[in-house]
């Protein structure tokens, strides 16, 4: 999300007072508080002082949001674009007071609404904000959105609702959202949570703010906290911390012949949304780079890769061909891996052909080492750059000084966009196209010191989505 930010200032000037050409004395003028000048600024100040406490700052590595209190107890709901880069299943959470918890990724919602839900560690007695009734929604209400945008916490903008869209699943308002807004509550003047801000539009790469934000709708964010509250029908099963189901994974091995099976009433069921799912279990390397395919005529396929504990290591719906799943990721430790072969839908069933991998990338650091082999969609949801509100996503590596390496960027959906930063956010070195004619992205750099290091993919424009494939190898 791009967008300008506005600092707002409250002056006053009192006088005695003149009225139809009469010199009024002060002391008979009964004089209001300078900030409550009429009924809206009233409503203002009410709406943000009762909402206000219960909107806090997320920070998940080099991702930051906001979020809304639902429980006393703590139970967080924000944006899953806000949190799903976070490092492990933890993320920061900062109140208005300054206190800080750290919180537990409760999971995302399956039904694709970028929903997320967290649990604060050991609190009790929070501020909350109250969620209003999904018929009262209308158009030309007073909207207000309170956010972090630009690290400014607890920013209050002021709006309308200026369109909802049931089919698209949106609410569009003219409240200034900005970065750091995500996640965060869009009120009515009862101070009830009317959606969840999500993403504004803008218009070029030095687009900003033009006053078409979206939020998602209560009527969708209901059945996903319900849901939560219950334990299930969230993402949980599928990034949680426990395998379900009752058959024990079946044993492969990696680079063996392709499996084929079959989803159906014999399969296991995921609670979350009842799809079916089969567990394979593999032994795999640190550092080992591995690449799992599920492909089906029948179903849209979903792959699930978890560690020996249960907990995601990646996921993925389509990003191979049509609608069927590959997931090419860096193993992070040594041990056993669940691998999921999984419907994007419940009820979804049919025959599959699943395909494990191991390519280059193990051992030693020889030359032509993969260092990052990954593929991914850019979609409307993810987080954008706020000079431009292009889509991007990032990924880590750690690398040697004098280490020579090659990074490339390779879509054939859209534009693409390649930054390396090193782990303090210095830019290192950029590229838009190898070539002309080619608009896939290419850096070859030979790194200034041993340290961590951050890959950006990233869209040329706030136009881009679709399917990529990240490489950075050693030469």
């Amino acid at each position: 999300m791009s967008a300008f930010w506005f600092r707002y200032g409250i002056s006053s000037l009192l006088t005695a007072g003149v009225l139809t050409g009469v010199v009024v004395p002060l002391p008979q003028l009964a004089l209001q508080p300078a900030i409550a000048q009429n009924q809206d600024e009233q409503t203002n100040i009410r709406v943000y002082d009762q909402a206000s406490p219960a909107v806090v700052a997320i920070i998940a590595g080099n991702s930051s949001g906001s979020g809304s209190i639902i429980t006393p107890d703590g139970l967080v709901l924000t944006n899953a674009h806000v949190v799903q880069q976070a490092s492990g299943r933890t993320v920061t959470v900062r109140l208005s007071n300054g206190d800080e918890y750290t919180a537990d990724i409760l999971g995302f919602d399956p039904n694709g609404q970028d929903l997320a839900a967290l649990q604060l560690r050991n609190a009790r007695n929070l501020p909350t904000i109250d969620i209003a009734s999904p018929d009262s929604v209308r158009v030309g209400q007073r909207a207000f959105a309170i956010g972090s945008p630009f690290g400014l916490e607890t920013t209050f903008t002021v709006g309308i609702i200026s369109r909802i869209d049931p089919d698209e699943g949106t609410i569009q308002t003219d409240a200034a959202i900005n970065p750091g807004n995500s996640g965060g509550p869009l009120l009515n003047s009862n101070a009830e949570m009317v959606g969840v801000n999500t993403a504004i539009f803008s218009v070029g790469r030095e687009g900003g703010n033009i006053g078409i934000g979206f939020a998602i709708p209560i009527t969708d964010v209901q059945p996903f906290l319900s849901a939560i509250r219950q334990g299930q029908g969230s993402e949980t099963a599928r990034t949680g911390s426990r395998l379900p189901g009752s058959q024990a994974p079946r044993p492969v091995e990696l680079n063996g012949s392709p499996i084929r099976g079959t989803l159906g009433p014999d399969s296991n069921v995921l609670p979350g949304d009842n799809s079916y799912f089969n567990a394979y279990s593999f032994e795999g390397q640190a550092g080992q780079t591995v690449s799992l395919d599920l492909t089906s005529n029948d179903f849209d396929a979903y792959l699930i890769l978890l560690d020996s504990n249960g907990n995601s290591v990646a996921q993925d719906d389509d990003s191979a061909s049509g609608t069927n799943a590959r997931i090419v990721t860096q193993l992070p430790e040594t041990g056993t891996y669940i691998l999921l072969a999984n419907s994007f839908r419940g009820g979804e069933s049919g025959d599959y052909e699943l395909t494990l991998r191991s390519q280059r990338g193990q051992g030693s650091a020889s030359r032509g080492r993969l260092l990052l082999d990954e593929t991914g969609v850019l979609r409307t949801g993810d987080p954008s750059l706020p000079e431009d509100g292009s889509l991007f996503h990032q990924y880590e590596f750690s690398g040697q000084a004098g280490q020579s390496i090659t990074i490339r960027l390779e879509s054939s959906e859209f534009d693409t966009y390649l930054l390396l930063f090193d782990n303090e956010g210095n830019l290192i070195d950029q590229n838009d196209d190898i070539r002309p004619g080619n608009t896939d992205s290419e850096l070859r750099v030979r790194l200034p010191e041993t340290r961590g290091y951050v890959v950006i993919v990233n869209s040329y424009d706030h136009t881009g989505r679709g399917r990529y494939r990240l490489t950075v190898e050693q030469n």
